[in-house]
């Protein structure tokens, strides 16, 4: 599953550690989410577009292989 996570945190203007004390989750997950290492699950992904204000599938995108 790819994201643009840091694409929308750069358009919010805050950084990794902003975002996971935002979320409730530390700067390390986020950084695994953004490099694709980690899959969120359904709530923290539901958190991240909530701040981002958008939804979900606007931030993250299954993959053919998916």
């Amino acid at each position: 599953m790819k994201n643009n996570i840091r694409v929308e945190r750069a358009i919010l203007r805050i950084t990794q550690q902003q975002l996971a004390e935002m979320i409730g989750v530390s700067r390390q997950t986020i950084n695994a989410i953004e490099s694709e290492k980690y899959v969120p699950s359904t709530v923290l992904a539901l958190k991240i577009a909530k701040v981002c204000n958008k939804q979900v599938n606007d931030i993250f995108f299954l993959e053919d292989t998916d």
